[in-house]
């Protein structure tokens, strides 16, 4: 006898993906130019994500891996077909903001964009695929920043309501589930890419930074409000990067640092989903120097629209302790190694227990529907004489994970779906990599832009379509956990 489902049928189980990183096609269509198109690969990408006004412009000299990425912009038909045949009910996207508005701020979208999309849904649906689309991944019109500053500038909320409003009216009875932004907390540590900031000139980072973080939750508000009303049966979401702090020791000291460290990110929760801010930031704004101008109504924007479900990206759990001599403290973060979990091969902490811990932790705070919409492995794999891809550590990763979200959803916690990241091998956001893979399907590409873009089905292909059909119960449960 087979054993029981561990998730219920309504489940969404898929993949999810960002247009800026495997999308390509940035000169088609009349699409603009957006930020990630000026971050190149290899040694400069550091250079820029810190120093990102000297680069803002697309160089002869330099790689930039988003612009034809894995060129899904062209292939999206066979791409869809793979997830529709590891049977799919979910796939996250995001809409490239430049694709519709190249410059950001133009009256009229662009129709040939527009239409790009109508195909990309209707080919989900055509396979019975869920579409949950984020409207705002990390790609932000480049004209923006060069123009207004980015998000520090309160006229970004204009521009993004009325490409927000355009999405809505346009696919109301294509998509149901929306992200307002992608890893909205990540501005505090990435601010160009989150916020679209030029940080180099400025003396007080840390007020220009949530200053931005401030119109990025009013236009989050705002969206949440829009969306209800132009589609009453549509679901709004937030979207953190949780990755839970523990404390180094037992010490009060490290409890009460691994505290304050998730204040960080409970901070983005804590407003989308209870509409105020948090005592805890107040002093932290107090402490450090930061003043917001807020307009007369924010306040009760915040307060009246939350949002209707969390999503959120889970890959690591963190460590922290009180002393910040450490090497590790960057002015935001403070994280130390965890002796009792090991890492992959890019230094990531592998902690399927915290994914467990993190859903609870959520669901315990806010009491509201979760989503993970991004967990997996970046590896590298290695093709087999026989062709074959056989990636078991990214089997045992997905595996262990996944059983410890049926292990929550046992706790209590309403969990809608998971999204593996990714289906396919994508760019690397972080890196600009491509040899930095998470996909289940191969793509035949490498760090320089070289490659056929052949597709090819991974071990884990397979593997991920039995747990779909089963339910989850072809999942192994380890006696550790």
């Amino acid at each position: 006898m087979p054993n029981d489902p561990l998730f219920p049928k309504t489940f969404l189980f898929g993949g999810a993906l960002a247009a800026n990183q495997y999308e390509g096609g940035f000169d088609k269509g009349n699409k603009g130019l957006s930020i990630v198109d000026v971050e190149p690969a290899g040694p400069e990408r550091n250079k820029m994500l810190t120093h990102p006004g000297e680069y803002l412009k697309v160089r002869d000299d330099l790689y930039y891996p988003s612009h034809r990425a894995i060129d899904f912009y062209d292939r999206y038909k066979e791409d869809i077909r793979l997830f529709g045949e590891m049977h799919f009910s979910a796939l996250r996207i995001s809409v490239a903001w430049s694709r519709i508005f190249p410059e950001g701020d133009e009256e009229n979208p662009n129709e040939e964009g527009l239409r790009y999309y109508d195909r990309i849904f209707d080919e989900l649906i055509k396979y019975n695929i869920e579409p949950i689309v984020t409207i705002s991944h990390y790609e932000t019109p480049l004209n923006l920043v060069k123009k207004y500053g980015g998000w520090k500038n309160r006229i970004l909320i204009k521009c993004y309501l009325k490409f927000a409003e355009t999405l809505f009216k346009r696919y109301r009875n294509k998509v149901k589930y929306w992200i307002s932004f992608n890893e909205i907390n990540c501005i505090t540590v990435s601010p160009f890419i989150a916020g679209a900031l030029v940080l180099d000139k400025e003396k007080n980072k840390m007020q220009v930074i949530y200053q931005a973080a401030h119109h990025e939750l009013v236009a989050s508000a705002k969206a949440t409000k829009l969306l209800h009303r132009i589609a009453p049966h549509a679901k709004m979401g937030c979207m953190l990067a949780f990755s839970p702090f523990y404390a180094r020791t037992c010490k009060p000291a490290d409890q009460m640092a691994a505290l304050q460290q998730n204040h960080i990110t409970f901070f983005f929760g804590d407003i989308h989903c209870r509409g105020y801010y948090p005592s805890y930031m107040k002093r932290f704004f107090a402490e450090n120097g930061i003043h917001l101008e807020v307009a007369d109504d924010d306040l009760q924007v915040l307060k009246e629209n939350t949002v209707d479900f969390i999503s959120f990206s889970y890959y690591m759990s963190y460590t922290t302790e009180a002393d910040k001599k450490s090497d590790q403290w960057n002015g935001v973060y403070l994280k130390v190694k965890n002796p009792y979990i090991k890492s992959s091969d890019w230094g990531w902490p592998i902690d399927p227990i915290g994914l467990r811990y993190a859903l609870n932790l959520l669901y315990d705070r806010y009491h509201k529907p979760l989503f993970i919409v991004e967990n997996g492995l970046g590896a590298r794999d290695e093709i087999e004489p026989d062709g074959s891809i056989n990636d078991d550590y990214r089997i045992k990763y997905l595996n262990d994970h996944l059983v410890q979200v049926a292990e929550a959803i046992k706790d209590g916690v309403n969990v809608i779906g998971y999204t593996a990241w990714s289906p396919i091998d994508v760019v690397s956001a972080g890196t600009g990599e491509m040899e930095k893979r998470y996909g289940l399907i191969y793509v035949d590409r490498d760090n320089q832009g070289k490659g056929t873009l052949e597709r090819r089905k991974k071990k884990s292909f397979y593997w991920y379509r039995e747990v779909i059909d089963t339910g989850g119960s072809s999942l192994k449960k380890d006696n550790n956990f």
